[in-house]
């Protein structure tokens, strides 16, 4: 089934580590069990909630997954970017629903992996089952680490922890980093106010370790910004308390 995907597309569905161990015949079993989907711009994929059948990987735009808090504010879990794949866990969990609402930020391309039809790959793969155990892993020890980055550390740390995660591969050179989210669904994300995200911004580029340009943040000295997550844990004076979330200890 060519689905109408371009080689370019088709290439970051193999590199993907939940498909890229899969034999031929075990890839065009996947293949012929995804669907392409194409979103505008604050389009929905599913909701909270919704029966899960169906995982996704994004081939083209930006998604942000979001949970709804008790007193109805929009909560972002997490920000898919291209070549990511995201609510793995329907393959295994047999669960009523999709735990997360998915909308896109941005015109999108995805495909829809049918959940049955992969895990009917797994039991004729051994090696294709360690390495989806091993995805699973790295993502829990991911929210782990997440849960402690949004509970123990402040609105600079989470920061410019963020901003390093976008390039892991940046020496301490320049490096420019582009805010694929608006700037509110990036301090959602960071479980901060926005204008705390502005003011944190400004204070970095007023110390010299950043330039703001429009949708971009170059990161003048990425040594200097490693080295300040590490000081004191993340606790450092350039956020002001009374600009914290509730979610924030000092």
């Amino acid at each position: 089934m060519s689905l109408g995907l371009t080689e370019e597309s088709r290439k970051k569905i193999q590199a993907n580590p939940l498909f890229s161990d899969l034999d031929r015949d075990q890839l065009a079993r996947v293949l012929d069990g995804m669907t392409l989907i194409e979103m505008e711009s604050g389009q929905t994929l599913f909701e909270q909630g919704m029966p899960a059948k169906a995982f996704f990987l994004l081939l083209e735009g930006s998604v942000k997954l979001t949970r709804l808090s008790p007193d109805g504010n929009e909560k972002v879990i997490d920000l898919i970017h291209p070549g990511q794949t995201f609510a793995e866990a329907v393959i295994f969990n047999g669960g009523p629903g999709y735990p997360v609402n998915a909308v896109a930020l941005a015109p999108s391309r995805l495909v829809s992996i049918d959940a049955a039809v992969y895990l009917a790959v797994l039991h004729d793969s051994p090696k294709a089952c360690l390495d989806i155990m091993a995805r699973i892993s790295q993502r829990l020890h991911w929210l782990v680490n997440e849960v402690e980055r949004l509970t123990l550390h402040n609105a600079t740390y989470r920061l410019v922890t963020y901003l390093l995660d976008q390039n892991p591969d940046a020496s301490d050179k320049n490096c420019d980093v582009c805010l694929s989210a608006p700037k509110h669904v990036i301090a959602s994300r960071l479980s901060i106010k926005p204008e705390t995200l502005s003011r944190t911004l400004k204070r970095l580029s007023d110390s010299g370790l950043v330039q703001i340009q429009k949708d971009h943040v170059v990161l003048k000295e990425v040594d200097a910004l490693k080295k300040l997550i590490q000081l004191d844990g993340g606790h450092f004076s350039c956020t002001d308390k009374k600009d914290t979330t509730a979610a924030e200890i000092h």
